[in-house]
């Protein structure tokens, strides 16, 4: 008889509970968010008409993927990551799952760090404290951590109920935000007047550049899209309505992200792609306190899912961990690494570098998953082979090395086509690495087949 893993535990669809509006407002809640709207403010040095236009494309390709990955998890019941058991084996799992950990605990750090700057705004227009960068402006930044942990713990205490929840009430009030910030950033400046400034040649960014920084980040989300598809009552909810949602919270923020930084920049007659956090460009435009207190709300909904998404990894990674441990684990170690920006030269470097990490990493990935599950497997996976040692998805040793060997020239092709300089500053390198990544793990797979 062969030994097994710990079982898996797809969730039936008769026990089900997430409604349409739960989907559409869980995947608002991933982008409506000041990480969101720090992007749109770190595009900003690629001019409105190229980041506005490139906004677009990426993230409907990107969403699409999402999408797909949504129907793996609605079809099987299954998290994203104990779906890649059977695209990259059993034990191969773990290095996905590993990476997704430190991605989503990296993502709910840089939001914490934007939200305790908003937190620290907040003291200092009451009590007058000094702000980041003037002496003794870190302690506000401190206490403002440690106060979105809090939330964040909160929001993730009963598990995928109370994220649900959080996103059913936030959403609301982060909806209502936008509303209103995109109409005081557009009583401020005309859209002619954002589509004919320009940056600064010194640190204008190209059109590959606005790519991949837009697909590192719009990526991160198709890891996470069967966490929560598992949970839908309907396909479409799990689908249609997870990309509606994550597209709408996208565009939206991002480009009022994009919109407030440039009219900030014209404004001030000076731009500072570090002054694209939501707390500075809110006071510079005279949105007041409540403005920073939506921004918190909004960090809360956004690491909910974050947090989620890295615990769920987390139980795939160690069985015998169950979802609410996990969830406290990767919240407390999101605190620690919330405190890395205080360190590092600035939050843009910090948060850039991540994006190259969460980019390279992603795509070949989320390419070898998607071929596996549509073209290799035909939509077809043996849920209770998942567990089992020596079975269908065990391959060699519980690796599958043709999904291995395909990422890693995935990841060396990303690394290669940084120096093709018309690649890079056109197209950019991220989906070109992934369509290699795919097309190698099809032939290998197939000629496999073949045998």
């Amino acid at each position: 008889m062969n030994k097994s893993f710990p079982p898996v535990h797809p969730i039936p669809k008769a026990a089900r509970t997430a409604n349409r509006w739960d989907m559409f407002a869980t995947w608002i809640g991933a982008n409506a968010n000041n990480g969101t709207w720090y992007i749109g403010g770190a595009i900003a040095a690629a001019g409105m008409s190229t980041a506005s236009t490139t906004l677009i494309i990426v993230g409907v390709l990107s969403y699409i993927l999402l999408a797909l990955t949504s129907i793996m998890g609605y079809n099987t019941g299954l998290p994203t990551m104990v779906l890649t058991r059977a695209s990259f084996g059993i034990r191969g799992s773990a290095l996905p799952s590993l990476i997704n950990i430190i991605q989503f605990i990296g993502w709910a750090a840089s939001n914490t760090f934007i939200a305790a700057i908003s937190v620290s705004t907040i003291f200092q227009t009451i009590f007058g404290w000094p702000k980041l960068g003037q002496p003794g402006g870190q302690w506000g930044i401190i206490l403002g951590i440690v106060i979105m942990s809090i939330l964040h713990l909160l929001s993730i205490s009963l598990g995928e109920t109370s994220v649900r929840l959080i996103e059913r009430i936030g959403i609301i009030l982060v909806i209502i935000f936008v509303a209103w910030e995109s109409i005081v950033i557009f009583k401020t400046i005309s859209l002619h007047t954002l589509f004919t400034w320009q940056p600064p040649k010194n640190i204008k960014i190209t059109s590959g550049a606005t790519v991949d920084i837009l697909a590192a980040f719009n990526l991160a989300w198709v890891t996470a899209a069967a966490d929560f598809s598992r949970f839908s009552k309907t396909k479409s909810g799990a689908t249609t309505l997870s990309f509606w949602g994550a597209s709408l919270g996208l565009f939206w923020f991002a480009f009022i992200g994009l919109s407030a930084t440039i009219a900030t920049a014209v404004t001030l007659q000076h731009f500072d792609p570090n002054n694209s956090d939501p707390s500075t460009i809110a006071i510079k435009l005279g949105l007041g306190i409540l403005a920073l207190l939506v921004i918190i709300i909004t960090s809360t909904t956004a690491n909910a899912i974050n947090l989620m998404a890295a615990g769920t990894a987390l139980t795939n990674l160690y069985h015998k961990i169950n979802l609410k441990p996990a969830l406290w684990i990767v919240t407390l170690l999101a605190t620690v690494v919330s405190f890395i920006p205080l360190i590092a030269a600035n939050f843009l470097t910090t948060f850039t570098a991540f994006l190259d990490f969460i980019g390279m990493m992603l795509g070949p990935e989320i390419a070898i998953f998607l071929v596996d599950y549509y073209l290799i497997q035909q939509s077809n996976y043996q849920i209770d082979e998942f567990s089992k040692t020596n079975g269908r998805y065990w391959y060699q040793n519980g690796a599958n090395w043709y999904a291995f060997t395909a990422w890693i020239i995935g990841l060396i092709s990303y690394w290669a086509l940084g120096y093709v300089v018309f690649i890079k500053e056109s197209i950019g390198v991220t989906f070109v690495a992934m369509l290699i990544s795919a097309v190698l793990y099809y032939l290998l797979s197939m000629n496999q087949k073949l045998k």
